[in-house]
């Protein structure tokens, strides 16, 4: 399954001379859309050769990966069970968008403090919960492992050739070393990191040997699920632009990055940008909900 590119006409970008594209992973599926979708390809198919009749995974209360892996475990006949991070989130799931949607697909949750949280890699959590649930196929955080790589790599297509760069959003890895994997020699990435620290560049590593790509980790707005009053009117005005939604998490922020370093002169006149839409949409809703809480601008949908 194969995503469309769409050229985008702004006023920066024709005064500094550069040819912006989003490529329109977000287009793919209305649940398992973008990176998430290529993600669980290849993870629901060895689930099922090996066995399995559930899938367990990882996640925060605005997950995309949670929700994702939800509709798709329904999709192909798994059971999926989510290990959910705040355990104050026991008692009102079901006001979270995100959570209940997941719910509605059937996933069973396991709320856990983040504490715990941290240590969910460990050998002991693995073992507690296989006694509490019973087996089960194991998918990371974020759905980034060897096969997601795999599944991200076909992102890019011999279409997209004629890019010199290539940018992502950046959550866990996964998505952006599939990038690097499948990018050409010519092609230089960049990914832009939703979280804040340095730790990234290894965890992305672990997945590739290439080395022409580099993280941009000025503009996460705080760190996972941060936003502010600015990247909201960005979003908004975006949208209103060139009739392509972003979501706050990730694409948001990589586009504002982007055309930001494009003031800036960071890109060289007459580069070919081709930016990844990784989806999320889902959580827009969510997030406006806490939005209205603080007494903030809403993200139009």
């Amino acid at each position: 399954m194969q995503s469309k590119n769409q050229i985008i006409h702004l006023p920066i970008l024709k005064e500094k001379q550069i040819f912006l594209a989003i490529k329109r992973e977000d287009l793919i599926h209305p649940l398992i859309s973008g990176n998430k979708y290529r993600k669980l390809k290849y993870n629901l198919i060895a689930a099922k050769e090996q066995g399995f009749n559930a899938m367990l995974t990882f996640g925060g209360a605005y997950s995309n990966h949670i929700a994702a892996t939800a509709y798709a475990g329904k999709l192909h006949g798994l059971k999926t069970i989510g290990v959910i991070r705040g355990e104050e989130l026991s008692e009102k799931w079901s006001k979270n968008l995100t959570l209940k949607l997941a719910y509605e697909h059937g996933m069973q949750f396991k709320f856990v403090s983040r504490e715990l949280y941290k240590s969910k890699d460990s050998h002991e959590i693995k073992k507690q919960l296989e006694d509490e649930f019973g087996s089960f196929y194991l998918l990371p955080e974020g759905g980034s492992n060897t096969l997601a790589i795999k599944g991200c790599q076909e992102i890019l297509t011999n279409d997209d050739l004629q890019f010199n760069m290539i940018c992502s959003s950046v959550g866990t890895g996964g998505t952006i070393a599939g990038i690097i994997n499948a990018s050409y020699q010519q092609q230089t990435v960049l990914g832009f990191s939703a979280l804040k620290g340095d730790f990234l560049k290894e965890d992305i590593r672990n997945f590739t040997a290439k080395e022409n790509w580099s993280l941009q980790s000025e503009y996460h707005f705080g760190g996972y699920a941060k936003v502010s009053e600015d990247l909201i009117h960005f979003i908004n005005e975006f949208k209103q632009q060139t009739q392509i939604p972003l979501d706050p998490i990730y694409t948001g922020k990589m586009l504002y990055g982007i055309l930001d370093l494009v003031k800036q002169d960071f890109f060289k006149p007459k580069t070919k940008i081709l930016a990844i839409h990784t989806g999320g949409l889902q959580s827009i809703t969510g997030m406006n909900t806490f939005l209205k809480k603080k007494k903030l601008p809403q993200i139009s949908i």
